[in-house]
C-alpha cells in the first residue's frame, strides 16, 4: 500500500511540472504576439474603433488598460466619434460574430497607450 501512495504522489508531481511547463509556454506565446500600432481612434457611446494606418484595416477595441475612452475624454471633444492618432501596444484577437464586434476585422485588445494626439501626423493617417 505505501508503494502505491508513493507512485501516486509521484504521478501527481509529474502532472503538475508538466502543466506548469505547458502554462509557462502559453504565456510566452502570448507576449511574443504583442504588436505596437499607430492609427486613428474613435470613441462614443456605441462604438470603439481602430483604423490602422498602414493597413487600412478595422478593429474593435477592447481597452484592457483602461487609458483609453479617459484619455479621449480628456481631449474635450464636443462631439462623439471624432477620430484621435494613437500609438499603442495591443495583441489581435478574432471578434465575436454574435455582436456587434462581428463586423470588424479583429477585436484588438490594448495592453498600453503610447501616444494619443488630437493632430494627425502627414502620412497614409491623414488622407
Amino acid at each position: 500500500m505505501d508503494t502505491c501512495k508513493k507512485i501516486s504522489c509521484l504521478l501527481l508531481l509529474a502532472l503538475a511540472f508538466f502543466a506548469a511547463c505547458r502554462s509557462k509556454d502559453n504565456s510566452d506565446s502570448k507576449k511574443s504576439k504583442s504588436l505596437t500600432l499607430k492609427g486613428l481612434y474613435s470613441y462614443g457611446p456605441e462604438i470603439k474603433s481602430f483604423t490602422d494606418c498602414d493597413e487600412g484595416r478595422e478593429y474593435w477595441v477592447a481597452d484592457s488598460a483602461k487609458t483609453l475612452e479617459l484619455g479621449y475624454t480628456n481631449l474635450g471633444f464636443e462631439k462623439p466619434y471624432t477620430p484621435v492618432y494613437i500609438e499603442v501596444e495591443c495583441h489581435l484577437v478574432k471578434s465575436d460574430t454574435t455582436t456587434v464586434t462581428g463586423d470588424y476585422d479583429s477585436t484588438m485588445v490594448v495592453t498600453k497607450l503610447l501616444k494619443m494626439s488630437k493632430e494627425i501626423p502627414d502620412g497614409p493617417c491623414n488622407q
